[in-house]
């Protein structure tokens, strides 16, 4: 244990989600992972013991509310309210994949804002901050009435591919609204940007319309923060071969990697699928062409920022 932290004052917990990052954050930050177990009754319900004192205690609690959503949630929820009775001094929630974040606005007639409303929900059960992770729409920080740190993965994956020495990249945005971070990972590589023009007719379904950029000869680095069924990203990718591009990597923050996803990577045109832990990959789904980094030591020293009062916007460079 940390000198700093052996007097118990920071204390880190895991629920289900994954729990190999929180030993991961917990190694980093100099503290031994606190002791709860999550079960659950015959008939589902969710039940949390915290073994040991938490009282006065400053609290980072780690869960992705990653499939399954609704349990994940129902498990931050129920701790959230445990640690309130037991006298925590504060309550930090670190979602470093924020679950119903893509239902972040009203687009048609009479649909929800899921992503308020699980706002609501973490601020309602008692939280106190939420530490997170490349958000799908930075709004969402609005729906939160405590403070809320909102991590960047691309410093990350873009140091990655700058190990690799790329011969002449080009970062490509799989939509416009990937722009911003597409931008980024290519200013931090000095090379031109890309974007694809699509539409997406349904949820999960997409159709590339036109390629913005000089992809002739180039190595393509496809980004976004999210691959859920990897429809975008390997139609995108192919794409960008038929318009001349040598290579094609791709990268995200979140691997949902849902239904056919694992199937339309390997078969697709992309050469190296470079994702972050924030979702733990089950066995199946790690194939050769997927590569993992670790948000680990990003969060940990969030967290170690955040109990030491100092400034945590260091780490968005």
């Amino acid at each position: 244990m940390s000198p700093k932290y052996s007097d118990g004052s920071l204390k880190v917990l895991s629920l289900n989600s994954n729990p190999k990052l929180a030993e991961d954050i917990a190694h980093h930050i100099g503290v031994p992972l606190g002791i709860s177990t999550v079960s659950t009754f015959s008939d589902g319900e969710v039940q949390i013991n915290i073994e040991e004192s938490v009282r006065g205690c400053d609290v980072y609690v780690i869960q992705s509310t990653c499939a399954p959503v609704n349990q994940h949630l129902m498990e931050l929820l129920i701790m959230v309210d445990a640690l309130k009775r037991a006298s925590a001094k504060s309550i930090n929630i670190v979602m470093p994949y924020y679950g119903y974040a893509r239902q972040d606005r009203k687009a048609r007639s009479r649909e929800p804002i899921a992503a308020k409303l699980v706002a609501d929900l973490i601020t309602t059960a008692g939280a106190n901050r939420v530490i997170t992770l490349d958000l799908h729409a930075p709004q969402i920080q609005g729906f939160f009435d405590i403070p809320i740190d909102h991590l960047q993965g691309v410093p990350i994956l873009s140091n990655y591919f700058e190990s690799k020495g790329l011969e002449d990249p080009i970062v490509v945005s799989p939509d416009h609204g990937g722009v911003t971070r597409a931008r980024k990972m290519a200013d931090r590589l000095k090379a031109p940007i890309g974007i694809i023009d699509k539409r997406r007719p349904r949820p999960n379904v997409a159709e590339v319309m036109n390629i913005i950029g000089n992809i002739e000869g180039k190595t393509a680095i496809l980004i976004d923060d999210i691959i859920d069924t990897a429809g975008t990203i390997t139609l995108a990718a192919n794409a960008l071969i038929e318009s001349g591009a040598k290579e094609v990597y791709a990268a995200c923050t979140h691997p949902v990697l849902s239904g056919p996803a694992i199937e339309r990577i390997e078969h697709s045109k992309i050469k190296e699928l470079v994702v972050t832990n924030s979702i733990p990959l089950a066995n199946e789904k790690k194939i050769d062409k997927i590569t993992t980094l670790s948000v680990a030591p990003l969060i940990g020293e969030a967290i170690i920022r955040v109990h030491e009062l100092q400034s945590v916007s260091i780490l968005f460079d």
